[in-house]
């Protein structure tokens, strides 16, 4: 079984579609592991086609013309590109000690103090050990981190051929999953947004994704989950197939970047608490299956479980909370996510996003309904892109000339599905609304529903674009961009090295004078989000959202509750809160109970 090289506590999850396109290229060779979106694979072509300029690598386009597997061969050329590059950078790296030994040591800078890897390496350096054997010391201890890609799962629309419609393995995720399958990569693939059994079962047909004979799996799977639950059910469709979950990364329903989806006021705190109860029974429950399931395939069949890690990410914005998840729930690894957003040493944004997110406070920062896919999105007021889309409706000519097409997911007008924000879907939409008899305020609240979609397909990737001075000829110049709200903290652009000191306590870039502790800020975004959904259901309430709605509330009290039991049980871990954490939950608690919400 292959031992676990990751040596830093965090890791970079993917932001957006393009802000994360390239970011194992920039931090793998030091060691971090990072996540790439495959989404947009005319984006990924791109990128190919400016690192081959750049590096002097050989570069043959692929098209549609030229291939009739060309999303999948294009996603697959470039992970093998990046693959290529970050393992010439680790050497070059390693090389550097014969040299100045500047890249080694900031390698060995950015780990965390108690590392034993950095340990070792300041002795021997402490000791004049002779360069040659600090070269094998080198050899032998550092790994450059891993090269990880995600997928959406709910991002598997059909493809055509002219009007034929093609075999479900041309369908956009399965294409992506095809792409990272046949690649050169040992690395992990992260499914988020739930389960997609037509998806999940089409990875039985790739060998890389079982262990062979020692344990090893080249492709691990990691599971982006928001609750137990539904990590045990995913968890044992895929065991039932032979495929192993080698990590389960929850994710704050509402405290995170991208997509919010938010579960039925079940608090991050009391979920970490649920793994961390029945972690042992989730290995073996899964193992069991997964044994059962090897044998029958004839495949090698682990002796006894192989690993699980839980990680987590969402909200997390100081040295002491990264090591009070670490070191109470026991887990494996802490993302940071939106902080990278002002490394421009890891992510791609141009200097005007960047700008807006240096200034963003609490107020700039909501969840916006302008998703396609109808899933609540986090947005940033002033972005481009909303401003290029406002642009448009006042020209009369709303919507998008959907130029990518990820998101044709809506059969409202036929077989052949549309995106939701495409112009051809709000003119349609739009046309019905003389057929409804609606009065001037009712037909400007649909117009505004309709319009409100924006494409972040597009924009969600552009800003690598501007970043790499790449034609946005195609796509416009309009960035959408998608962080959480735990931006509105930090205030200022930051090389990776500080941001690294940072995560582990050696500075603060945090302004920790109005930040709250990061469950605290969760469930006042949960409370926000329940008053929202309330007073925008129309009254009165039928029976069926009234129970959703004391589900809701009461899942909150028990998260109060369980919190305030926290740290009372653990009154050294009050250190990582703020003085006033405890009233502040008192507050939100009484909120929750006032008689106007109660009773409306």
């Amino acid at each position: 079984m292959q031992e676990d090289k990751n040596q830093h506590t965090f890791h970079v999850p993917v932001m957006g579609i393009g802000f994360t396109i390239d970011t194992p290229v920039k931090v793998a060779h030091y060691g971090i592991s990072s996540v790439m979106s495959l989404v947009d694979d005319i984006l990924v072509e791109k990128m190919r086609e400016f690192y081959s300029k750049k590096l002097d690598l050989p570069f043959s386009p692929i098209t549609e013309k030229n291939s009739s597997d060309h999303r999948a061969e294009r996603i697959t050329a470039y992970l093998n590109m990046v693959d290529e590059i970050v393992h010439s950078k680790f050497a070059e790296l390693k090389r550097s000690i014969h040299d100045t030994g500047e890249e080694v040591q900031k390698y060995i800078d950015m780990l965390p103090d108690f590392s034993d890897v950095k340990k070792q390496f300041q002795e021997m350096i402490a000791k004049n050990t002779v360069r040659d054997d600090i070269a094998a010391w080198i050899d032998k201890h550092l790994h450059p981190g891993s090269i990880d890609v995600n997928i959406m799962t709910k991002l598997d629309k059909d493809n055509y051929r002219g009007d034929a419609k093609l075999p479900n393995e041309f369908n956009d995720a399965h294409a992506a999953l095809r792409g990272y399958a046949q690649s050169t990569l040992r690395s992990c693939i992260v499914f988020s947004a739930g389960m997609n059994p037509r998806l999940y079962s089409y990875i039985e047909k790739f060998g890389d994704f079982y262990p062979d004979e020692t344990g090893d799996i080249k492709k691990k799977i990691i599971l982006k989950v928001s609750d137990y639950r539904s990590a045990i059910i995913q968890g044992k469709f895929l065991a039932k197939k032979g495929l192993w979950v080698s990590e389960y990364r929850i994710e704050s329903g509402l405290n995170c970047g991208g997509h919010a989806f938010a579960t039925d006021g079940y608090l991050m705190g009391p979920i970490l608490e649920e793994f961390k109860k029945n972690r042992q029974e989730l290995i073996q429950t899964t193992h069991d299956i997964v044994k059962e399931a090897l044998k029958n395939k004839n495949r090698p069949v682990p002796a006894s479980p192989l690993p699980i890690k839980i990680t987590a990410q969402g909200g997390v914005g100081t040295a002491a909370e990264h090591n009070f998840l670490l070191n109470y729930y026991g887990l494996d690894s802490v993302g940071w996510g939106s902080p990278f957003l002002l490394c421009p040493e890891v992510t791609n944004v141009d200097d005007h996003t960047l700008d807006l997110l240096c200034k963003a406070k609490e107020e700039d920062l909501y969840l916006s309904n302008i998703s396609p896919l109808g899933v609540p999105f986090n947005s940033l007021r002033g972005n481009t892109k909303d401003i290029e889309k406002q642009e448009l409706i006042d020209k009369g000519r709303p919507g998008s000339s959907c130029p990518k097409k990820y998101i044709q997911l809506n059969t409202e007008f036929g077989e052949r599905a549309i995106c939701r924000a495409s112009r051809e879907y709000q003119n349609l939409k739009i046309n019905l609304f003389g057929e409804k008899g609606l009065n001037e305020e009712e037909r400007r609240k649909e117009f505004d529903a309709v319009v409100e979609k924006s494409c972040i397909c597009v924009g969600l990737g552009t800003s690598a674009l501007i970043v790499n001075n790449l034609s946005t000829r195609t796509e416009g110049p309009g960035v959408s961009v998608c962080p959480g709200p735990n931006i509105a903290y930090f205030e200022k652009v930051v090389s990776l090295r500080t941001m690294a000191d940072h995560i582990y306590g050696r500075t603060s870039i945090v302004n920790e004078a109005y930040r709250p502790n990061l469950f605290v800020k969760e469930l006042q975004l949960y409370v926000d989000y329940l008053k929202n959904m309330i007073d925008e259901t129309p009254k009165p309430f039928t029976e069926k959202q009234m129970k959703y709605y004391q589900l809701f509330q009461q899942n909150l009290d028990e998260g109060i509750a369980y919190y305030k039991q926290l740290y009372a049980d653990f009154e050294e871990k009050v250190a990582v809160l703020k003085n006033d954490v405890m009233a502040e939950l008192e507050q939100i608690r009484h909120e929750l109970h006032e008689p106007a919400f109660a009773n409306r």
